[in-house]
């Protein structure tokens, strides 16, 4: 089912090729605020955010996608922004964000879609191409962990597991909600700006992030996505990825090492999968070298 935004809800992009447009889509029996660009005849790609964002990570793509010929849909996820925000930490485990997904792509009548995820947008997208291999024609990953991966390395690897300090934090209760808020979401703030090369970020970014970390309920919804994958660890049914895949990863990120690029493109098909390393780039490649990410969305989406 398809809501009609309100005028708040419009996105602040524009695309020459033709409008953007935000739709409010009820699926797995939440809201989901989608922005909404290209013909819906064309091939679908659906671009999946991390922590702690929103659908605005991907604002750059959109346009030279619907360019190309792409219909293109890019979600706050369950928890984020302007979308729906259960409550309790059960309803953020893995499988329901996959099943979220599974449900905008049905939502547009299509069978399959390339699936694009950075950050815990792509350990949803790797999820969903274990979990449903059905709706994932194409996978393309940046910065985000095979699940199995992340798994050996977060018991095995010394140097992950103080990468990794600040998820054992978020297990807390009311505690990390507290501190994100305070100062005006400064810890927010210093976790984009503090870990990508400098400007990379900019006020007027920034200002977008802040209105959409203030939006009621989002704190928790961010958070709890952090807690659910320590209760309710992910458990996809298969390890080895079917749909041809393509990994990117910012070799500078200082949360996620990039030998976990290296093993999970080890679950990719091996006649069908590429991996690429972006030398002096930040966990945040989207926005640190938004052409070249763009550009290697498109090969890998016209790729024989």
């Amino acid at each position: 089912m398809t809501i009609a935004p309100t005028p708040e809800e419009l996105p602040d992009v524009s695309t020459s090729s033709g409008d953007v447009t935000a739709e409010v889509r009820t699926v797995n029996g939440i809201r989901l605020h989608t922005v909404v660009a290209g013909d819906p005849t064309d091939p679908l790609v659906v671009f999946l955010h991390g922590f702690p964002e929103c659908w605005i990570a991907w604002h750059q793509q959109i346009a030279p996608l619907v360019e190309a010929g792409f219909r293109v849909l890019v979600p706050d996820q369950r928890g984020y922004n302007r979308s729906e925000k259960p409550r309790g930490v059960r309803a953020y485990r893995q499988q329901q964000l996959a099943a979220d997904i599974v449900g905008l792509i049905k939502s547009e009548g299509a069978g399959s879609a390339h699936v694009v995820g950075h950050d815990w947008g792509g350990m949803v997208a790797w999820d969903l191409a274990l979990r449903y291999p059905e709706y994932v024609n194409r996978l393309t990953i940046a910065n985000a962990p095979h699940p199995v991966a992340f798994r050996q390395h977060l018991l095995s690897n010394p140097a992950q597991m103080r990468r990794s300090w600040y998820a054992y934090c978020m297990q807390v209760p009311w505690l990390p909600e507290r501190l994100c808020r305070s100062n005006d979401f400064r810890l927010l703030e210093r976790a984009l700006c503090d870990t990508a090369a400098p400007g990379t970020f900019t006020d007027a970014d920034l200002e977008r992030y802040r209105r959409a970390w203030g939006v009621t309920g989002v704190l928790s919804g961010m958070i709890n996505w952090y807690r659910a994958s320590a209760r309710y660890p992910p458990n996809p049914p298969r390890e080895q990825v079917d749909a041809p895949t393509l990994v990117i990863w910012g070799t500078d990120d200082v949360a996620l090492g990039t030998e976990l690029a290296l093993d999970s493109y080890e679950y990719c098909p091996r006649d069908q999968r590429r991996l690429e390393l972006l030398e002096g780039t930040s966990h945040w490649v989207q926005h640190e070298h938004p052409e070249r990410m763009t550009e290697l969305v498109l090969e890998h989406a016209t790729a024989g």
